[in-house]
């Protein structure tokens, strides 16, 4: 009897050992994924639901275990709705701290400045994680940057947030303009942005090349944009040719060859800084331009001047064999 007696405390510890160690080894121990998956929550799903399909998944032993050990760590912690992502021998411990945390797996879309509406909607549609039909977008109502989304969000959805974005973004920058520009409505800054997007590759140009093109309003001149011709062959899709003299003196509401004046709707998506640049051009008195061979431009404020810029330039391109 004394041995007995003497054998219980030793046994109750071993039983509390034991039961810590199911409590507490069960909760903070390598868990069974052998790799990286991906969960998704949905909106107002609870606990045992999400542990079910957590046991489903192959990411616990449990999910009877899992909600217990779960009330008793974290019984105030909510779970929280998206896609996230589980690492390999995630602890439910681990998963638990991420399934309430603020870290959901995010997937992205980046719509580049100049990107026209028709290459946009091609990018909205090659996204299987994104569902659902889309027209093309008018041109010029997508305001390109990177935009995250989640898994099975639609792609109207998605293009809506796009153009919000654009409409916020031209308000803001319009109240905020210079004053004496020849644009007189955030429609006709955002059709000249436009053009000064396609007309340069370099940033650092931007606002000479609207102040260029703003003399030029001023005065009445064509704005003799080349973009603006291809834009209505093409719709924005690169033409991969030489601009032919028929299409140069084609008459159409695009082309500023032909007719002065601004087109009559933008020609691409243009970035948040070549809006900037219409609002706020460089002083000068330039009214021509022609590529300087560095992927920039020379500009001029005479016909003679330009005249001479662009025999250096067609010097450059004798010189690589272009002509």
């Amino acid at each position: 009897m004394k041995r007995r007696r003497r054998l219980l405390p030793v046994l109750a510890l071993l039983a509390l050992v034991l039961a810590g160690w199911i409590v507490f080894g069960g909760w903070y121990g390598r868990g069974p994924l052998a790799r990286a998956t991906d969960f998704t929550i949905p909106d107002g799903a609870t606990l045992p639901l999400v542990a079910g399909q957590l046991q489903k998944s192959g990411a616990i032993g449990s999910a009877r275990a899992f909600r217990l050990r779960a009330r008793l760590f974290h019984h105030s912690a909510p779970l929280k709705a998206g896609e996230f992502l589980l690492p390999p021998g995630a602890s439910e411990a681990d998963i638990f701290a991420i399934l309430t945390g603020d870290v959901s797996l995010r997937r992205f879309v980046t719509v580049p400045e100049g990107m026209p509406a028709i290459m946009v909607s091609d990018r909205l549609l090659a996204q299987s994680m994104l569902t659902g039909p889309i027209a093309v977008p008018e041109e010029g109502s997508v305001l390109p940057q990177t935009y995250d989304f989640k898994r099975g969000e639609s792609r109207a959805a998605m293009l809506a947030r796009m153009q919000a974005a654009m409409r916020a973004t031209l308000a803001r920058l319009w109240a905020n303009r210079a004053p004496g520009l020849p644009v007189n409505t955030p429609r006709q800054a955002l059709i000249l942005a436009s053009i000064v997007e396609k007309e340069t590759g370099k940033p650092a140009e931007r606002p000479m090349v609207a102040g260029l093109y703003e003399n030029r309003l001023r005065q009445g001149m064509r704005l003799q944009a080349d973009p603006t011709i291809i834009y209505p062959i093409t719709k924005g899709r690169p033409l991969g040719r030489r601009i032919r003299q028929s299409e140069i003196a084609a008459v159409n509401d695009y082309n500023t060859y032909a007719m002065a004046g601004l087109p009559r709707a933008p020609i691409t998506n243009p970035g948040q800084s070549a809006i900037a640049a219409v609002l706020h051009p460089a002083a000068t008195d330039a009214l021509y331009m022609v590529a300087d061979g560095t992927g920039g431009h020379a500009f001029a404020a005479t016909l003679a001047e330009h005249n001479r810029n662009v025999a250096r330039w067609l010097a450059i391109r004798h010189a690589r064999g272009e002509l």
